[in-house]
């Protein structure tokens, strides 16, 4: 099944009247969903695992379409996790053919990615898989780097503790490189060195199966996210179920959003709060009167800013470099 179906079904006037009631009331910019029960669905309706995921794909490209219908600019899903390396080798060579299957089609619809302008990217620790995979992967992220209408984030060899794991380690390499300081470390400079830095955080995750865990998914990102478990296996995921998570997302949503106004305040606070106390501990009594210290942390926040900028181009050239590389590697590899 293509990424974008082209026969788009015609829409009920009942569908239309729904989009319409929802459209009234705050529509989720960014769902994130944890496409679980490909395997159960699998065993329920007789086939073999593989079809199970296969379907579970096809799922996934008419969700897309629904979300899209409503509003909803960007989506991420949780593919592959690295748990998953624990099933059958049966089971995992399947799950990564059907990667190679579906990226290698995804480049195949270049027109129809310029067209919807889909920015594609796919977070996890990509190392993990093989190496011809990580290059059809690298592909459709450069591809697509630049398209701004509507994202798609798949998260693949994906955990979310192995995802702070990796940001520790790259605060950590910018300290020992000079390029920041222990005090400019923040909760808002970990968030930008995780995979989902480009990203806002989902205002609303959506799980299958009736499974009520998050697996290990988005941990840090959804600590303010409304969250809906439904009690349908992926594969019979309807455009009812989008609606009805939608709904308790907007009934959710007036102390959803004063959480997270509260929470950004607070950062804030603290992080002025620090700037303060980092200029004071560099200070002798002679030096501060108002005037001198207000001036100085303005110029120490200017400075930490600065240092804290520099650090995350670093961070993002070397994701960058990363994937130039495969694209490249895969290019001398087909001359």
């Amino acid at each position: 099944m293509s990424w974008f179906p082209q026969k788009k079904t015609g829409q009920s006037l009942v569908h239309r009247v729904c989009q319409k009631i929802l459209k009234s009331g705050p529509i989720p910019k960014h769902v994130a969903f944890i496409m679980d029960g490909n395997r159960r669905f699998a065993v329920k309706n007789h086939m073999d695992r593989a079809e199970g995921h296969f379907k579970g794909f096809d799922k996934l490209a008419e969700t897309l379409e629904w979300c899209l219908d409503i509003g909803i600019t960007e989506v991420t899903v949780y593919a592959f996790s690295i748990e998953n390396f624990k099933r059958s080798k049966e089971e995992v060579d399947c799950l990564m053919e059907l990667a190679r299957q579906k990226f290698t089609r995804l480049m195949q619809e270049k027109e129809l990615i310029q067209k919807h302008e889909v920015c594609v990217r796919v977070l996890g620790n990509l190392s993990l898989l093989p190496l011809d995979v990580q290059e059809v992967i690298a592909e459709c992220v450069h591809f697509s780097k630049d398209n701004k209408r509507a994202v798609l984030n798949v998260c693949f060899a994906y955990t979310s503790r192995d995802e702070i794991c990796a940001a520790m380690r790259e605060v950590a390499e910018g300290v020992q490189l000079g390029l920041i300081r222990d005090s400019d470390v923040s909760e808002e400079m970990m968030e930008k060195c995780l995979y989902t830095s480009q990203s806002p955080h989902p205002d609303l995750l959506i799980r299958t199966s009736g499974e009520v865990r998050l697996s290990d998914f988005l941990l840090w990102q959804t600590s303010y996210s409304c969250l809906s478990f439904v009690d349908v296996l992926w594969p019979e995921f309807s455009i009812w179920h989008l609606y009805g998570a939608v709904l308790h997302y907007q009934r959710n949503y007036p102390s959803i959003k004063s959480a997270i106004d509260s929470d950004m305040a607070d950062r804030i606070r603290r992080q002025r709060e620090q700037d303060y106390e980092c200029v004071i501990s560099t200070c002798d009594s002679s030096d501060q009167s108002t005037n001198s210290l207000s001036s100085r942390v303005h110029q120490y926040t200017l400075d930490r800013e600065a240092r804290i900028k520099q650090f995350l181009h670093h961070v993002n050239s070397k994701r960058l470099h990363y994937f130039q590389e495969l694209v490249n590697r895969k290019k001398t590899v087909s001359v």
